[in-house]
């Protein structure tokens, strides 16, 4: 699978380990940033990994930020982008499943690398169920972006 991935400074180190873990697991990995820990601002990577899975370079996206409500917010502004927050397995798979979530992030200050292995791999081997009940909620989100959503 082609995954986009991208952190803060904050999220840098869980970032290069989530890479090095994917690749090692045969998945084609775009790395959109940080490249170091020096202060960098979420928003902008948030936005990184979200272009590249929309535009389909991606199929998926993981973003890494300190706490990683940053980057859960970010990534939402984006249309089209249903990024989740998610420190257990159960949410990073009920969320592809259900609400067809696209991007996964996580919070480097909160979860260790064995829970986020745990929770990425949960995440990349869910598959939206395309259950009506589902699909009309993901529609009325995509309904909820186009009412709000500003034209550029």
């Amino acid at each position: 699978m082609r995954i986009a991935i991208g952190a803060d400074h904050a999220g840098f180190e869980l970032k290069q380990n989530l890479r090095d873990y994917l690749r090692h697991l045969g998945h084609q990995i775009i790395d959109a940033g940080t490249d170091s820990d020096a202060p960098v601002d979420y928003p902008d990577f948030a936005e990184a990994v979200s272009k590249l899975v929309l535009n389909g370079a991606a199929e998926r996206g993981v973003l890494v930020c300190g706490s990683g409500v940053g980057a859960s917010v970010a990534a939402n502004k984006v249309p089209g982008i249903r990024a989740g927050l998610c420190h257990d397995t159960y949410a990073a798979r009920q969320g592809v499943e259900h609400d067809d979530m696209n991007v996964l992030v996580l919070g480097a200050r909160v979860i260790g690398v064995a829970l986020a292995h745990e929770l990425v791999n949960n995440f990349l081997a869910a598959q939206f169920c395309g259950e009506e009940r589902h699909r009309r909620r993901v529609e009325k989100i995509k309904e909820l972006e186009n009412r709000y959503c500003k034209p550029a």
